[in-house]
């Protein structure tokens, strides 16, 4: 196991700044925004409501956008090698945050089993805390807390382009300092251990078809 490996074992996340380079986040970003206009679809049709959040907040999940998903298998080698374990992807999503926003204390479900959030780009530049908390807890929360209480946690700036990766079920994570950009956007990737507890939940639940039915010549 490598030292990040085990860091990121023992302490439950892991800093990754300059993980992904700003040019490849910024037309990723730029691709969707462009999709979206040609398709007539506005951001304010993709704003919903969220118990983590006090404000609405736009949403797109890459089943309904399958560049992002595909972001998420081609990310999968990197980050099984930072886990040091091979992992199946499960899901992912896209969120744009505005100023002032905050996302309160939680874990994540059974499919955010090793969990990644990237900053795609902000408005202003300014960097934005992801926080995790120091506990191990065995199954998720059912409840979302404006800040950690009496547990101690670490907190990681982000700019664009960098990234945490955490253990989104068995570590609180949230960001309770208010936002200091106009907007930011950030894509959210969940992976499971395919021999781990969480197993069924890789890649959404869909059947992986068998070879032989992916012929793609003439009958």
């Amino acid at each position: 196991m490598t030292g990040q490996a085990e860091r990121y074992r023992d302490e439950g996340y892991l800093a990754l700044p300059g993980f992904v380079p700003t040019d490849v986040t910024h037309v990723l970003l730029g691709m969707m925004k462009g999709d979206l206009t040609r398709g007539g679809v506005s951001f304010d049709r993709l704003k919903r409501k969220h118990a983590l959040l006090a404000n609405e907040a736009v949403e797109i999940y890459g089943r309904h956008y399958l560049p992002l998903s595909t972001f998420l298998w081609g990310m999968t080698p990197a980050v099984s090698a930072l886990v040091g374990t091979a992992l199946k992807p499960s899901y992912c999503y896209f969120r744009m945050y505005r100023q002032g926003d905050v996302c309160h204390v939680h874990s994540d479900r059974y499919a955010c089993e090793h969990s990644l959030s990237l900053l795609l780009a902000a408005s202003d530049g300014k960097p934005w805390p992801l926080e995790v908390g120091s506990q191990h807890i065995e199954t998720p929360r059912e409840r979302a807390d404006p800040d950690f209480g009496d547990e101690t946690y670490g907190s990681v700036p982000m700019l664009p382009g960098d990234a945490v990766l955490y253990q989104g079920v068995h570590r609180l994570h949230g960001r309770t300092q208010p936002n200091p950009n106009r907007w930011s956007a950030h894509l959210f990737l969940h992976w499971v251990d395919p021999a781990g507890p969480y197993a069924e939940h890789a890649m959404e639940g869909v059947v992986i078809p068998a070879a032989e039915t992916l012929a793609m010549e003439q009958a």
